[in-house]
Parts: C-alpha cells; structure tokens; sequence
C-alpha cells in the first residue's frame, strides 16, 4: 500500500492539550522539565517513562528519546540526561490516584490506571499476591504514562474493504505488531460503522465493544472517553467470553468488537458470537499472517476461514502505515504453506491481496 494509506498521526485534535492534560498527574519537578518541550515534539509524543534512578524518557514515533535538563532531547545516550528519583514516581503515583491508593486497588491490581481523558498509567513494582491472584502493586518502581490519540478518519481509507453493503460488513482481522495503531485504527473503524457513512450508504449498525483493558474506549468512572459512535454499547473489565456472551444477551449487537485476541477462551467467545450471526472486528499481536499461524489458538480461527478481510499494519511509513488488505480466498486455507508470503501478482483492482 502506498504513503497514504498512513494514518497520518500529525493529524490530530488538540495534540498539545491531550499531552498537556497528562502533565497534571506528573511529579511538578519534572512537570517542570516536560512542559518546556517544543510544541512539536508534544504534538507526537506517545509515552512518558518514569523508571527509578534511571533517565527519563519518552516515546515519539516509535523512537525512544532521553530529556535533558533543559528539555533538549537525544536519542543517545548522555552524562547529563534528567534522572528520574525514587520521590518522584511516588509523588506521580500518588497524583494519578488522587492521593487515594485504596480507591484505585482494582485498578493497581491490574498494571493500570485509567484517567480522565483516556490516558493510561502502567504500573511495576513489588506485586502481592493472595489465594485469587494478584492483591496489590507496591514499592512502585516504574510508571508508564500512555497518552491517549483518538485520531478521527484513521479508518476512512479501508471502510471501502470493511463495509460489504449497505446493511452489513465483513469479519475483519487488524494484525499488527505493538504500538503500531491498531487500536487507534479499530476505535475509529466502530464510530464509522455505529454512526453509518455515505460510502455504499452505509446506514450503520449497534455495535458492541468489548473492552477488556479499557484501552478501546478509555472509560473513566463509567463514561468512555473515546468517540465510539451513536450505535455503540461499551463492556469494560471483563474476561471475552463472559463478556461476549452478556453482550448477546442484554444489547443484541450487529458487530461485536474487541482487542488483542489469542487465548483458547478467546476463540471460543468468537464461535458463540458467530452461532448467533453476529458480525466480528478483532485485532491481534503480530507481524504477518505466519506470524499469528504459528500462535497457539489463533491458527485455528484462521483454518476455520473466520475472518474474510485481514488489515496488516506496520510502522514502515510511520506509525498506523496500512502494509497490506487482504481478501481471504477460503480454497487457499486448507494448507499451511499457502500462508507464506502473498503473491503479488494477485493484487486487485482495489488494491487489496487475495490470499
């Protein structure tokens, strides 16, 4: 796929108030350091790393970048980078829980902390355990502060591969390594399909989210932060099939869409979602379709011919660079071989692969 299938992260709204906004739950020294940065950087900055005793660092376009005491940032390493204190994670850690632990345990448990606006703290430290797993997170060591991108129009370039007429769509898989846009691309592809679109007059479909990590909506004391469209209905915290099956139950979806598929309750949940005619959009962790073959479970699905179009992303072009949109041709499922790579000779006139 060409450049413009990019999604184009310079594009956004309100870049610099969605970092500023996250600068609020940052320790004020280095609040101090982070708000001096040039507006360009801002606009692209997709991570604040806090780890103790180690250099601050951030996230911009998939590079990582040290901060100096004057703001200036380097991609190698120096003598005088800003070292993050052990006072400091505790003074951000405490700001991100509104100086109230106890309130926010469930979510400690968990590795996160979601914040208004849909931001996201990652959390690491002394984990303690209990007879149901995970009681607490303590002795904080490392803070990852993920901040939101809700990129409206990031998926206007593959609805015409998605929407299949005006009253339906296909199964679509978004495969992608991490931290290349897929979710960013899946929340904007819901708020097209639940708001309906011009293109095929598409008149849009009740779609229901299921949101395990509170990453697709950013919900924040039950209000999603994520423009998800009129049609949609949001399920956080809760495990895919039990989650899949409640959603089935209590709002009759159309579409059924979730995150990061790949354990074996996973593949189950996606069958009873199916038996019920019930339309799928789902993303997955790797780098091409071998990739997902060679994972437990998923090899399955993809044997079962589920899914009739696989989006590939990539960060080739920049982070959200559409690699390829594949049309599954069933009769090439039957061999494991037929998953190596694409023949390109097969490219349609819409520029999508047929497997």
């Amino acid at each position: 796929m060409n450049n413009e299938n990019n999604f184009n992260f310079k594009k956004k709204l309100n870049e610099n108030t969605r970092f500023d906004d996250i600068l609020k739950y940052v320790d004020i020294e280095i609040r101090n350091i982070l708000s001096k940065i040039s507006s360009k950087h801002k606009k692209v900055i997709e991570e604040i790393r806090l780890r103790v005793n180690q250099p601050l660092m951030l996230s911009l376009n998939g590079l990582d970048y040290f901060i100096d005491n004057f703001s200036q940032l380097y991609t190698n390493p120096k003598t005088d980078f800003y070292i993050v204190e052990k006072k400091f994670i505790d003074k951000t850690f405490q700001l991100c829980c509104n100086h109230s632990i106890y309130a926010y345990e469930e979510d400690i448990k968990r590795g996160f902390i979601t914040l208004k606006g849909g931001h996201r703290i990652g959390i690491v430290g002394s984990a303690i355990h209990g007879n149901k797993g995970i009681e607490t997170i303590k002795d904080i060591t490392s803070l990852n502060l993920r901040i939101s991108k809700e990129i409206i129009g990031t998926s206007d370039k593959i609805l015409p591969y998605v929407i299949k007429n005006e009253d339906t769509i296909y199964h679509t898989l978004i495969v992608s390594p991490p931290q290349c846009g897929k979710t960013t691309l899946l929340r904007d592809l819901i708020r097209n399909i639940s708001n309906g679109t011009k293109l095929k007059d598409f008149k849009g479909l009740k779609v229901g989210v299921l949101d395990e990590r509170l990453e697709i909506s950013g919900m924040y004391n039950g209000i999603p932060q994520m423009n998800l469209g009129i049609r949609t209905d949001v399920l956080t915290s809760c495990p895919k099939y039990e989650g899949i099956m409640l959603l089935i139950r209590s709002m009759s979806p159309q579409v059924i869409a979730t995150d990061e598929l790949g354990g074996k309750n996973d593949i189950v949940a996606i069958h009873e979602a199916l038996k019920a005619g019930i339309k799928l959009i789902a993303t997955v962790h790797g780098e091409n379709l071998n990739d997902i073959m060679r994972k437990p479970y998923l090899d399955e699905i993809m044997k079962e011919n589920i899914f009739e179009k696989i989006i590939i992303l990539d960060n080739s072009n920049g982070i959200g660079t559409i690699k390829d949109v594949i049309n599954c041709d069933k009769k090439l499922y039957r061999k494991k071989e037929n998953y190596n790579a694409y023949n390109k000779n097969s490219r349609q006139p819409d520029g999508s692969y047929i497997l």
